[in-house]
């Protein structure tokens, strides 16, 4: 590869790359603009041609961030992830098409990303809402590098808001008893019961089918989840990740719950000429034996703690509720990590970590039995130290 300068007016430059293409064979220019002296633009030249002869540099674009976004959601995570998540991808990515869309993606700054974090701020966005759209925009901008569009990934050198700590709403157990009494034969009270005794999510509940039950063996496996988007309506899916796939023990009372349900579920489609319900009919399904809206189920929950003052629970406080009381009971976090379906014990950690207590002291009673004795023979010697040799 060969480049040179070219003065196009005082102080500005055009730097020209001649190489071959190695396919063709024939010549391949690029142009790149430069502001500064002769030997700058020489310097940067020469930077250049490194960087090309290394693999480091990427092809001149005048695509803009709008039409490599259009190129990423299609080609991208359309593929790698699940319909919901690709549409708040879109959500999150339509904070940058609407402020920088039309900005060249290569020439695409730390600078502008952080104008961009600033101006949503402004404008109100919760610290999570402009974090979250700045995780997004890294990935699609990462896997811009990936595709040799970009050299650098410009927000990786921008930080977003930081999130302030929430007390996540975590359920004491005499509350949660409360809770599930002033439920009792309400439509929504197996749900929360099984939740509670569980941990599953929302979606994972919703999905359950008779099939995935074992009422003699106390246990329930955990291989689908319901999901509900604009696109495709409410359908199935896999676990949210691969160790979402689980084998969960049944505590006594939510198997003679589970059991009653199956009863009073029988005679109901009976009542109603539909028949038995089928091995994959769903445990929670609708009157009509079809999955239950998620969203419709989130809506009524809402409505429904309100009317019995507690608005502050949602369903997946639940969840953390379940959590907490293993955590309570002095469960290892490696057995509460595969009961949530967690991908690693970190993500257990990095949620509940602040919920462990006792175990520093206890820490301490181990050194003491450990080193004790030999600190009281110190301090006995006077605080000499007994002669080793």
């Amino acid at each position: 590869m060969r480049g040179h300068v070219r003065e196009r007016s005082p102080g500005h430059w055009a730097i020209i790359l001649d190489a071959r293409d190695p396919q063709t064979g024939k010549r391949k220019r690029r142009w790149h603009s430069f502001a500064g002296t002769k030997r700058e633009a020489q310097v940067k030249c020469a930077q250049l041609i490194a960087e090309a002869q290394g693999g480091g540099a990427v092809d001149p674009s005048r695509v803009t961030l709008n039409e490599y976004l259009d190129r990423f959601e299609r080609d991208w995570a359309s593929l790698h992830t699940t319909v919901a998540s690709a549409q708040r991808y879109a959500r999150s990515l339509a904070y940058a098409r609407r402020h920088l869309g039309d900005r060249r993606l290569q020439a695409l700054r730390a600078a502008d990303l952080a104008a961009l974090y600033a101006t949503l701020s402004r404008a109100g966005l919760a610290p999570r809402t402009v974090k979250h759209a700045h995780n997004v925009l890294h990935r699609a901008l990462e896997q811009a590098k990936l595709w040799g569009l970009l050299r650098d990934n410009p927000a990786a050198m921008a930080k977003p808001p930081s999130i302030p700590d929430e007390e996540r709403a975590i359920l004491q157990p005499e509350r949660a008893r409360d809770l599930l009494e002033r439920l009792r034969r309400q439509p929504l009270y197996l749900l929360a019961s099984l939740a509670l005794a569980t941990g599953l999510r929302r979606s994972e509940a919703l999905a359950l089918r008779w099939r995935d039950v074992d009422l003699d063996a106390r246990r329930l496996t955990v291989e689908q989840a319901l999901e509900q988007t604009a696109t495709h309506g409410i359908r199935t899916k896999g676990p949210k990740t691969r160790h979402g796939r689980r084998t969960i023990s049944l505590p006594a009372h939510i198997v003679a719950e589970l059991r009653s349900h199956w009863r009073a579920q029988q005679e109901q489609r009976l009542a109603l000429g539909m028949g038995k319900a089928p091995v994959d009919g769903l445990v929670l399904a609708a009157i009509d034996g079809r999955p239950q809206s998620p969203d419709a189920i989130s809506t009524a929950w809402g409505r429904l703690m309100g009317e019995i003052g507690m608005p502050e629970i949602t369903l997946h406080s639940l969840r953390h509720t379940h959590a907490s009381m293993l955590i309570a009971a002095g469960v290892d976090i490696l057995t509460i990590s595969r009961r949530l379906g967690h991908a690693n014990p970190t993500i257990t950690l990095s949620v509940y970590g602040h919920l462990i207590h006792g175990t520093d002291d206890r820490a301490a009673q181990i050194m003491d039995q450990v080193f004790g004795n030999g600190s009281k023979r110190v301090a006995d010697s006077g605080g000499r130290p007994e002669n080793t040799r």
